[in-house]
């Protein structure tokens, strides 16, 4: 079963799949894969915005404080009408796994392998991103002041 790898094996320790049919499993296996994308993408945003800024967010602080500016009202209603129509026009395609850009290469490509790979990074990135979040408030420091830099 794709996502059950060593040293867990299977693992639900909330209990999200019991009693859930495979439509449900799937679903579930969806969203896991999205949240891990969007952790993967967050975890680098958070260093990344150290060092590069896009046009009209020069002023803005790093890490959580940016919620705070003014112009984060901005950069949130950019980022869910973006959201949102990824999500009204991506859909799954029941020959690939969900939400991929395996048709574009060929099903050679997506193995069990590189599945089992992209989970384990965005289960360890959305870990990652909660620490870095968690740190922060208790430091009061960035993801990159953190580090030394």
């Amino acid at each position: 079963q794709v996502g059950a790898i060593p040293p867990l094996g299977y693992f639900d320790p909330l209990g999200f799949l019991t009693g859930r049919d495979e439509n449900g499993y799937l679903k579930m296996r969806e969203s896991e894969l999205k949240h891990g994308r969007v952790a993967m993408i967050a975890s680098l945003g958070l260093v990344a915005q150290h060092f590069l800024r896009l046009p009209g967010f020069e002023s803005a602080p790093d890490g959580l404080g940016a919620l705070r500016s003014s112009n984060c009202d901005t950069g949130l209603l950019g980022f869910a009408i973006f959201s949102g129509i990824m999500e009204l026009v991506w859909r799954s395609d029941e020959r690939w796994a969900p939400h991929t850009l395996a048709f574009l290469f060929g099903p050679d490509l997506y193995t069990i392998d590189l599945r089992n790979k992209e989970l384990s990074n965005g289960r360890f990135a959305m870990i990652s991103v909660l620490g870095i979040f968690v740190a922060e408030l208790v430091s009061g420091k960035t993801a990159v002041e953190q580090i030394g830099l």
